[in-house]
């Protein structure tokens, strides 16, 4: 019985081999890039939903500021006498209030961009896969290896 050689030809020829290699990388990128693409379009629409409350903000603060701090001086410098101090006093107190309301306007503003990240998390978390399932067929490949 004659023996047999542990050579067997393969079943495909090298170049088409690369071409399917060459296609499925194709692939790979262009899911991964429409991923990273569904996600941005994801982020932007949130952020630009915050946009137009903060566009809103800072158009109506100054007017608003305007308007009220002068009736509101007028009323305070009023009952505090209508002396040159009265009047310092009550624009100290008005510019105070408008400040820590135009603190707290920005401050929310700030924390609901903070509560989603602008970070395309998926298509990080789908590439961290793909590296990790990389590295694991890299090493199966290895120890398989007759060498």
């Amino acid at each position: 019985m004659a023996s047999r050689s542990p050579f067997y030809p393969p079943e495909k020829p090298i170049s088409q081999l690369f071409a399917e290699v060459k296609e499925e990388i194709k692939e790979f990128a262009a899911t991964r890039i429409a991923i990273f693409q569904q996600e941005m379009s994801e982020k932007l629409k949130l952020a630009s939903a915050a946009l137009p409350a903060l566009i809103v903000a800072l158009v109506l603060i100054p007017v608003a500021v305007f308007f009220l701090c002068v009736a509101l001086v007028s009323v305070i410098a009023m009952s505090l006498g209508g002396s040159a101090g009265g009047w310092a006093a009550a624009f100290a107190i008005v510019g105070a209030v408008f400040l820590l309301t135009a603190g707290m306007a920005a401050f929310f503003a700030v924390s609901r961009l903070r509560a989603r990240s602008l970070k395309p998390e998926r298509t990080l978390r789908v590439l961290r896969q793909d590296q990790l399932w990389l590295r694991h067929e890299a090493r199966r490949t290895r120890s398989r290896s007759p060498l």
